[in-house]
């Protein structure tokens, strides 16, 4: 059976819990990868629900955000939360909050954030998580300095659940599965086809322009889904 494609945004929170659950599950040890990668996306809210939902389900975490300003409004916003939340310039000076035993959830850590996530990784004894990462952005770092760090520090995270709309159509993965692509037509997104691997745009681009008339199941809300994540 073909994949199907989160109706809204509360879907899609719910299948990335599940599938991160899942993860988290199978390895005590390990650095994931959580991708929603929509433009002007507002992470606060999303990352709040996904915390508290894997706090809820017994995980212990902490939820590190790249400066201080985004800590304090993450505690005004879930304060439920607030004794959870820190910035990653607090880990990097306390080593000691590496020997909690929580799951590192780290929000939205930028290009600037390389050199300070990856001192960080390297004491956290367990998970660490990014969600909607941009450590790897091709705009940073030129020739062998960006080669570096894709084979290496890059290299050791795996996808725990991506999901990308582009103009023709989206990319999801989930569950350690396969990738699979979707096509927008003008009734909806029809599944096209599945990667072992993470497709690149040629790989891509062949695939939708390959695709035929055939395809018959109209899969997902993606129109609804973004307006959902923007507002």
């Amino acid at each position: 059976m073909s994949a199907v494609l989160p109706a809204d945004l509360s879907e899609a929170e719910q299948r990335t819990f599940v599938a991160l659950s899942e993860v988290l599950c199978s390895k005590r040890r390990g650095r994931w990868q959580v991708t929603w990668k929509f433009e002007g996306l507002r992470l606060l809210g999303p990352s709040i629900r996904l915390s508290q939902a894997l706090k809820d389900s017994g995980i212990g975490l902490l939820l590190a955000w790249p400066d201080a300003g985004a800590a304090a409004l993450a505690k005004r916003d879930g304060p439920e939360l607030a004794d959870c939340c820190v910035d990653l310039n607090q880990l990097q000076r306390d080593p000691a909050w590496a020997g909690r035993g929580d799951l590192l959830l780290i929000v939205g850590a930028q290009p600037s954030d390389y050199e300070t996530v990856e001192a960080i990784c390297s004491q956290w004894f367990e998970p660490v998580v990014l969600l909607n990462s941009r450590l790897e952005d091709a705009a940073v770092g030129i020739g062998s300095v960006a080669r570096q760090r894709r084979k290496g520090f890059m290299s050791t995270w795996q996808s725990a659940f991506h999901l990308e709309p582009f103009i023709q159509g989206a990319l999801m993965q989930e569950h350690q599965q396969q990738w699979e692509l979707f096509r927008q037509d003008p009734d909806g997104y029809r599944w096209v086809k599945q990667f072992d691997v993470r497709p690149d745009q040629e790989q891509i681009d062949q695939a939708l322009a390959g695709a035929g008339d055939g395809l018959s199941q109209t899969l997902g809300a993606m129109d609804r889904f973004i307006d959902d994540l923007r507002g």
